[in-house]
């Protein structure tokens, strides 16, 4: 259990979120049916081992956030996956009821472990900081992802480094099995927001001039978010990821719907993009977060909640 303010909300809640299915329990210390629901879900958290992570908010504390989430009586749990809350409930629920609410939503016990499984597999083998070979990292995430076409962690590792290298092409073969449900899952649909932002600047021959082009439009008009987002994805097609993410912060600041959230949705695949892997730590530690990742988050969660 992690007690969540506005400072962490978007690492532990909307981040973690895309790991692991998030449960958010508004509370106040004077809230008797709270100190009633508190120790049942803490049981159920330690009971499921893994299969949901339990933060909870005081929402005399964090009004702003008990806001965002409509939380008009307490106590009230709101379940998120994949950055959005797909369900919730109010009121003080025996453990029975918190169980059936739960098992509409987690995973299977059996379906966690296989895929736990299938995951410590390829990072034994795959793991690039421990390879000095490219070729031969390649070659060793290429057959993960034949062996196991439906392993998605795998294909994300294989056609981001595809992409690191500049080998557009053959990221763009590796991606096409599972381009069609990109749209649903978080990580796939950074790597397309990443692949699409390549194309736009190969179909619109930008140049290393195209800078300059973009900053004289932009001090023109500071409002000219199409020129902004232009210049986010020349950007990120050269892998200069927190110029891009300063650029789309400038368009949330001023917008932060524009484009249908273009802006954000772009960020959010950054992120994705340059996060790398959490260091393995002994059981009950932390493992350190990347600076950047974390600071770039923070930056995120101030904006949109202003």
């Amino acid at each position: 259990m992690i007690d969540v303010t506005i400072e962490n909300f978007e690492t532990e809640v909307v981040a973690a979120s895309s790991d692991v299915p998030v449960l958010v329990d508004f509370w106040a210390p004077w809230c008797g049916p709270c100190k009633s629901l508190g120790p049942v879900l803490e049981k159920l958290e330690t009971s499921y081992d893994g299969r949901f992570k339990l933060v909870k908010i005081d929402s005399d504390q964090e009004q702003q956030l008990a806001g965002m989430f409509g939380v008009r009586s307490i106590p009230t749990c709101v379940l998120l996956m994949n950055g959005q809350p797909v369900d919730g409930f109010m009121g003080a629920l025996p453990e029975g009821q918190v169980r059936e609410f739960l098992d509409k939503h987690l995973p299977a016990a059996d379906v966690l472990e296989a895929h736990a499984d299938a995951e410590a597999e390829v990072q034994s083998t795959l793991d690039p900081t421990a390879q000095a070979d490219t070729t031969t990292v390649l070659e060793k995430m290429q057959h993960a992802v034949v062996t196991d076409p439906s392993n998605d962690d795998a294909r994300f590792d294989y056609v981001k480094l595809l992409l690191q290298l500049g080998r557009e092409d053959d990221a763009k073969v590796a991606f096409a099995p599972v381009i069609a449900k990109a749209a649903g899952a978080r990580r796939l649909s950074a790597l397309k927001t990443w692949m699409d932002a390549i194309d736009f600047v190969a179909l619109g021959a930008y140049e290393a001039s195209a800078e300059a082009e973009f900053d004289a439009k932009i001090a023109a008009n500071k409002r000219d978010f199409d020129t902004r987002y232009a210049r986010a994805r020349w950007l990120m097609a050269g892998q200069r990821w927190t110029d891009a993410m300063d650029e789309l912060l400038e368009i949330l600041m001023r917008d932060k719907a524009w484009g249908e959230e273009a802006a954000r949705k772009t960020y959010v695949a950054i992120l994705d993009i340059i996060e790398t892997p959490k260091p393995k730590v002994a059981e009950g530690q932390i493992p350190p977060e990347d600076p950047v990742v974390a600071t770039y988050r923070r930056r995120l969660s101030t904006v949109m909640l202003s």
